[in-house]
């Protein structure tokens, strides 16, 4: 439920938001935590840098000859994604550009949108102010938003928050090169009504970063914290399993204002341990403080975490369109990053 320009309207995406180095073992990040955990409910900027390479639009190049855009002579447009120069994959905007200036006798570009592949020509312009090649491209190659940590384990120093995957506009997993996690201020919430989610709004705040994203998978965005994050005011609770989850009164612990983790009254209404799309609980928000703030579930609030009788459970995940009252969760046991 990430907050974010990009992404889907399952309660993040997006908003994730999202830029990032694969640099530590995976095998640390997929190791399920044991015992106790801290408990998270905070909100945090996550910014992930793509495998690809997206067009977000094209500008003109100042050249010998005047004015001259080649991405646009050639039908380049916004929302492709260039995979390829001549036979050199692209995975980055940085490669992008070092491949324009290898001096190719012909450019063929790779691009793809909406899953269909074509080949393009194109001669790139001399910029007269720099002499270097350019296509008249803008690109970009990474994706950011506001999500929620669900909880920390310093026993191996790492995180989990979302409990989804950060996934494009067309609902395919984002693959990623790594990525960051900062503080985040929350300064506004926009109310959910049926139809509509609402969405949590905040800023990063860039001297604040709370670690380094390593994995983003089906059951959320994972990664390693500072070795100097402070868990000082954090909950410590023991992991509980979706066989001990029941049908009845929980919490879930998120922050809407003021950046102050809360506990809000919900109920489970449903339990499916065995559901192949992580969506383990149904929820329904009962606590009045928090609809009357957000509606609701909003965006923003994916990995809010879920307690009952006193154990970590699970995280918020999805909101009902049509009932921002009522939402996903996904149990604790599938969040370890695999």
């Amino acid at each position: 439920m990430l907050s974010v320009k990009k992404f889907t309207k399952r309660i993040l995406i997006s908003a994730f938001f999202l830029v990032f180095a694969l640099v530590l073992s995976i095998s640390t990040v997929l190791a399920a935590p044991c015992g106790e955990v801290y408990l998270g409910g905070f909100a945090a900027g996550f910014m992930l840098n793509t495998q690809t390479v997206e067009v977000i639009g094209v500008c003109d190049v100042l050249s010998d000859n005047g004015l001259v855009c080649p991405a646009r002579d050639s039908g380049i447009k916004s929302g492709d994604i260039i995979s390829k120069v001549n036979d050199y994959d692209v995975t980055s905007a940085e490669e992008l550009t070092n491949l324009l200036n290898e001096s190719f006798k012909n450019y063929k570009l790779t691009v793809v949108h909406g899953g269909e592949e074509r080949i393009v020509e194109i001669t790139p312009a001399k910029d007269k102010s720099t002499g270097k090649n350019r296509f008249g491209l803008l690109v970009k190659d990474s994706v950011n938003g506001i999500g929620t940590i669900t909880y920390i384990d310093k026993n191996n120093n790492t995180f989990a928050s979302l409990g989804h995957p950060v996934t494009d506009l067309e609902g395919n997993l984002v693959k990623i090169n790594g990525g960051s996690i900062y503080g985040c201020l929350i300064y506004d919430v926009k109310k959910g009504w049926r139809g509509n989610p609402g969405e949590l709004k905040g800023v990063f705040e860039n001297d604040n970063m709370i670690g380094s994203v390593t994995l983003n998978c089906p059951s959320g965005i994972y990664g390693q914290v500072s070795q100097d994050f402070s868990t000082e005011n954090l909950i410590k609770i023991k992991r509980g399993t979706v066989s001990e989850a029941e049908i009845g009164k929980a919490k879930i612990y998120s922050s809407l204002e003021d950046n102050e983790v809360c506990d809000y009254d919900i109920s489970i209404v449903k339990v499916d341990a065995g559901n192949k799309d992580n969506r383990n609980f149904v929820i329904k928000i009962d606590d009045k403080r928090l609809i009357d703030k957000s509606g609701g579930i909003v965006q923003g609030m994916s990995g809010s975490p879920i307690v009952q009788n006193g154990k970590l459970i699970g995280a918020v995940t999805h909101v009902f369109v049509n009932d921002p009252t009522r939402g996903y969760g996904i149990a604790i046991d599938n969040m370890t990053g695999s």
